[in-house]
């Protein structure tokens, strides 16, 4: 079998082509939106003649353009997260919700779910811009540092935390941003107890966030909703008393739509 194609260490189902392929997708990113061939190479740890040809395959199929140095992906990317999101009924169910909330409280608010260790966000409504960096649908950021981050790793199974600590990184973004796993376990086990998190200028300085978790009809925790505020205008204690309570009306809110949405989808496609 060609060791190309297949890995045996993960089974003959696994195609090591496709993995690589992908791998040279996510090479580009926001600090990252220009990239050379030796840059893919040493980014994906592929050799200049594979980076070059899967980088040439992308031009082919529309999902990357090249001036002949320099590589950038296209808007078709997008083709390859739409079919997911579209599929799902949490951005749709989510979002008018999230707007009734951030008139409410007027202050921006947002839905994200946990991929690997980032959360990326699914839906969002922006009052303010309080951000260095803009948020929009497919924004990530590292789930250590971010409200619905806490929510979502709170709401693991300890098997599946144990394999977030296991490869997780955590980055210092401010001076008030935890690194340390045994104070993260300590905050998640309190997230979970109460319900809710907050983070404190732990992404970004002077970005306050408080966050809820939404669960499926089973229970479980499939995603995050937030409410977002800068904290020369907000303090610490108003957001607990004046957002967390709208924010969990919302959270619910929106548990009880998915619930109705969720059976009405399978059924429109004949499940």
């Amino acid at each position: 079998m060609d060791q190309g194609e297949t890995d045996a260490g993960r089974g003959a189902h696994h195609v090591q082509s496709l993995e690589r392929g992908l791998a040279v997708i996510k090479a580009f990113h926001a600090d990252a939106v220009e990239l050379t061939l030796s840059d893919v190479a040493r980014s994906t740890g592929l050799t200049r003649a594979a980076a070059r040809r899967f980088l040439l395959t992308l031009v082919d199929l529309g999902y990357v353009r090249t001036d002949g140095k320099y590589f950038s992906l296209t808007a078709r990317v997008l083709e390859l997260g739409y079919a997911y999101l579209s599929s799902m009924s949490l951005p749709e169910v989510a979002h008018p919700h999230l707007e009734r909330l951030s008139a409410r409280v007027h202050e921006s608010s947002s839905v994200s779910v946990l991929e690997g260790t980032d959360i990326v966000y699914v839906a969002r409504v922006a009052v303010s811009r309080i951000m260095t960096v803009s948020i929009n649908v497919g924004t990530r950021f590292p789930a250590h540092a971010t409200s619905m981050g806490h929510v979502l790793l709170a709401g693991m199974s300890e098997a599946e935390l144990e394999a977030y600590f296991a490869v997780v990184r955590f980055d210092k973004l401010t001076e008030r941003t935890v690194t340390s796993p045994d104070l993260l376990r300590a905050e998640l086990t309190r997230v979970r107890a109460q319900g809710w998190a907050m983070v404190d200028q732990e992404l970004e300085e002077g970005l306050r966030s408080v966050a809820a978790p939404i669960h499926d009809r089973r229970g479980a925790v499939v995603a995050a909703v937030n409410l977002s505020t800068h904290a020369s205008r907000t303090s610490a204690e108003q957001a607990r008393t004046e957002f967390v309570p709208p924010l969990l009306d919302a959270a619910r809110a929106i548990e009880a739509d998915l619930a109705i949405a969720a059976p009405a989808a399978r059924a429109t496609r004949g499940v």
